[in-house]
């Protein structure tokens, strides 16, 4: 796509470590979904990313329309940079695009000693509790916080009651949705995994009003604000879709796709062995806390996507035929091998 070396080496880190760590969805599965964007000059291969707007702690990147991949490691790099002068690092992110796991954007803060956090909004394909219209996106929020002995802690979770990356899943293996994730353009829960297609919507966190969807509408809610409202990127139904066919809303209120992202370092605080001792501790409780009949343990957020990392490590990524086949296509596209 033109990108240079080392813009196109940070997306394909990206884009591999949401492989590695299990949330195929993410992965390289969406390859082929970059680059039909930057086909129809939604993505801008050679973005001249800058700061529009920043104070000591914050500050407001423009990303020219690049990948998310790249600019939102951009914007981590800025927040890590205003948190070892002043503390806390905060980077509200517009004109942008789709920037593949939060987890991975905030994880960058580990190895400085900080808790990252990243979030941004997304496609409008969700209904808020009591509506028809999509209005929001999955628009995921991701914490990481270092440990000492133990490994880190990783929240990655959309707001939504399952990721739309899932329901494509589930479209390639031609199965159905679990109750709860969907409903159908007249607002009926169904398990259509293709319902988005027929007009239908991805529901909230909580799956209906008695299971707590205002909550996860609110949390999809709150990232809209950070993400878009406070960088000037675009909200709520005028966010510019994922898939490269749907059309543009016809008018937009802001710039592109818009993130949040922040750096907090743990010695603005207390010191930083102190707090991972802790970590190590409250860690290791969840660890011990009694599993219900039928399971082993008791899991920690970042312990499943750590789990497969493992393995993947050892064993290699199983890949979909429909992956394989993208790739087979985008090498023919580009001239590149793909065996």
């Amino acid at each position: 796509m033109n990108c240079s070396d080392a813009h196109a080496v940070l997306a394909a880190n990206a884009l591999l470590s949401a492989d590695l760590r299990g949330i195929d969805s993410h992965g390289i599965a969406r390859l082929s979904g970059y680059v039909r964007l930057w086909e129809v000059k939604r993505v801008n291969a050679t973005p001249a990313i800058k700061i529009v707007h920043e104070t000591p702690s914050t500050a407001v990147l423009d990303g020219d329309q690049g990948l998310g991949l790249v600019i939102a490691q951009e914007a981590m790099k800025i927040a890590i940079a205003k948190a070892e002068k002043v503390g806390t690092g905060w980077v509200s992110v517009q004109n942008s695009n789709h920037f593949g796991i939060a987890g991975y954007h905030a994880m960058l803060a580990l190895e400085h000693n900080m808790i990252g956090v990243a979030m941004t909004n997304a496609s409008p394909l969700v209904a808020p509790t009591f509506s028809i219209d999509k209005m929001l996106g999955t628009n995921p929020i991701a914490v990481a916080a270092p440990a000492g002995s133990q490994p880190p802690f990783v929240a990655d979770l959309a707001t939504t009651t399952a990721a739309n990356g899932k329901l494509e899943i589930l479209q390639r293996k031609n199965e159905e949705t679990p109750a709860g994730w969907v409903q159908d353009q007249s607002g009926h829960s169904t398990t259509d995994a293709h319902i988005l297609k027929k007009g239908g919507a991805l529901l909230p966190l909580g799956s209906d009003r008695e299971h707590g969807s205002h909550k996860g509408y609110a949390l999809g809610a709150m990232v809209d604000l950070f993400s878009a409202l406070l960088s000037g990127a675009n909200y709520a139904p005028w966010v510019p879709p994922f898939p490269a066919y749907v059309p543009m809303p016809a008018q937009q209120p802001g710039k592109g796709i818009g993130h949040f992202i922040g750096a907090i370092r743990i010695d603005a605080f207390r010191p930083a062995d102190e707090f991972k001792k802790d970590m190590d501790h409250w860690i290791e409780g969840f660890r011990n806390a009694r599993p219900m009949e039928g399971h082993y343990q008791v899991l920690v957020p970042g312990d499943p996507e750590r789990i497969a990392e493992q393995e993947r490590l050892q064993d290699g990524i199983s890949l979909h035929e429909e992956v394989v086949k993208d790739l087979h296509e985008l090498g023919a596209r580009f001239d590149l091998p793909f065996e």
